[in-house]
């Protein structure tokens, strides 16, 4: 089974999708026969600065026409539902900005066997840590934690290498009529938008693999 997934790393939902995702195939990849994850480029805000000047409460409030209290209950509202996946979700400390470099990092892990951990890394660096998620000084840090090549991902990121794989993720997205992510695309039919819970999840999986062995 191949599940696609399109998300964005400053994206908190998705890192939720994520964790739920893992807890649906836990101990159904067998029944499932074996399944493939492919992490596909979202860009919430591709006109996005480097790094956002302003707090992420008020970059928030500005982005959906929200006061800044209402974009700080939010924030808290999603913290406690992260903490309910074992997330701990810091968004005091998050440092947004454009996620180009970020998704160009995804794409090179994956010609190394390491996407789902290099996306694991970037999610907890942005959430959790307060890294700086659209500097490519720590993108090359958390690469070298995941095992790519230092002076390899350096010379990515310096470079116009996996642009077109980013747009054309993009592009495919649109096509399918993608408008927020997560989206999950199970066998290249069966859609899943959201972070569903578990179950919900766990049940569209049997079904597609219902489906693909009829």
């Amino acid at each position: 089974m191949k599940i696609e997934i399109w998300s964005d790393v400053v994206c908190p939902w998705c890192y939720i999708g994520k964790r739920r995702l893992e807890g649906a195939l836990d101990g159904l990849e067998e029944e499932l026969g074996g399944v493939e994850i492919v992490w596909r480029s979202f860009e919430l805000d591709p006109m996005a600065p480097a790094r956002q000047p302003e707090p992420l409460e008020r970059s928030l409030a500005t982005k959906y026409g929200m006061s800044v209290e209402r974009a700080g209950e939010m924030m808290a509202r999603m913290t406690r539902v992260g903490a309910d996946e074992g997330l701990t979700l810091d968004f005091d400390r998050a440092l947004p900005g454009n996620t180009l470099d970020a998704h160009r990092l995804l794409h090179l892990a994956a010609t190394h066997g390491r996407q789902s951990e290099m996306k694991e890394r970037l999610f907890r660096a942005y959430m959790t840590e307060g890294r700086a998620i659209g500097d490519r000084s720590e993108l090359v840090a958390l690469a070298e934690e995941v095992g790519l090549d230092r002076e390899g991902v350096e010379a990515v990121l310096e470079s116009d290498r996996f642009i077109e794989e980013v747009r054309g993720d993009e592009r495919r997205a649109r096509e399918i009529g993608i408008r927020g992510v997560p989206f999950f695309l199970i066998d290249e039919r069966g859609a899943v938008p959201g972070a569903q819970p578990v179950d919900v999840l766990r049940e569209a999986l049997r079904r597609m693999a219902n489906l693909t062995a009829g």
